[in-house]
């Protein structure tokens, strides 16, 4: 079956000002970025966007600016689901809606508490469904402030009902993926691999696209990897390899370091970010983007691509 979602959405990172606003010329920047390195949409209002750490509004003029920019060339999906009381949920869910983004991405953990059960969370999920008819909707399996994760149940049964077109899956096991997309095979229902590492087994296994980090470096080399994975199998190879090795780049002062990234390749951008002081852009931090970034450029010759 054909999926509205496919391929690879980088994270889309908010860029902001030295005085701790919204950098829309640079929104705009990297959006046109994300493009012409063949991105395949856009997750905007996600957790590298820091979105528990922006507004209400923010989230809102965020998601319309990057839906804006975006101009129909790509889709553009976006959460901003951070709110703890289920009717604020409901009420910020309805209003991302509104902004004319492609779909409105649920937060698992938003649904229900650390310790509250399938039940809790059936009986939230259903609740917005209910409130939001006219919504097309994803799921994001964000692991703060916790990890709740899916059950491959749910993810069938709503393959059967149409309710959710979207998962960003974060289980980083190809065990649980192999299960997910034997469960919603021939539905609408989109997988796509947030972890590198299991990435290219678990396209190979059926799912529909990768939806990560990294995206934020070089989400045209994930585009080849979605593109050739079939038909290049060695060279596939060797790409998720290196992606997977330049993947450690998620531990080391992210997302300041993408924004550092976003420079050498020409986006100007500040490193402020809300989430972390810039100062964790060390010495050694540096350094090691911008050995990622020459390396990125020899494998792109390796690959063909543009340089």
């Amino acid at each position: 079956m054909n999926k509205v979602f496919s391929g690879c959405w980088p994270t889309m990172i908010t860029p902001f000002t030295d005085d701790n606003k919204i950098d829309f010329k640079a929104v705009r920047d990297l959006t046109e970025w994300y493009i012409a390195l063949g991105c395949n949409g856009i997750f905007a209002v996600c957790q590298s966007s820091e979105m528990f750490l922006l507004s209400e509004t923010e989230k809102l003029d965020l998601a319309k600016a990057v839906k804006d920019a975006a101009m129909g060339r790509v889709k553009v999906i976006a959460s901003g689901h951070t709110q703890d009381n289920l009717a604020e949920q409901i009420e910020g869910l309805g209003k991302m809606a509104e902004t004319g983004v492609d779909a409105v991405v649920l937060v698992s953990n938003r649904l229900a508490e650390k310790d509250d059960g399938e039940e809790i969370f059936l009986n939230n999920f259903d609740a917005v469904l209910r409130q939001l008819p006219q919504a097309v909707f994803g799921m994001y399996e964000c692991p703060y402030p916790y990890l709740r994760l899916l059950s491959t149940e749910f993810l069938k049964e709503c393959g059967k009902r149409k309710q959710l077109r979207f998962l960003k899956d974060v289980s980083c096991s190809l065990a649980v993926q192999r299960e997910r997309a034997a469960a919603v095979l021939d539905t609408p229902l989109a997988l796509f691999n947030a972890n590198t590492a299991t990435l290219l087994d678990s396209l190979l296994a059926g799912y529909d696209g990768y939806n990560g980090v990294m995206g934020n470096f070089h989400i045209d080399l994930y585009r080849w990897l979605f593109d050739h994975y079939k038909t290049e199998p060695e060279k596939a190879g060797e790409t998720n390899d290196f992606l997977t090795t330049a993947g450690l780049m998620e531990t080391r002062a992210y997302p300041v370091s993408a924004k550092y990234h976003c420079n050498l390749e020409g986006i100007p951008m500040g490193l402020h970010t809300r989430a972390k002081d810039k100062s964790v852009l060390n010495e050694n931090a540096r350094r090691e983007t911008e050995s990622l970034f020459r390396l990125e450029n020899i494998l792109r010759k390796h690959l063909e691509l543009r340089v």
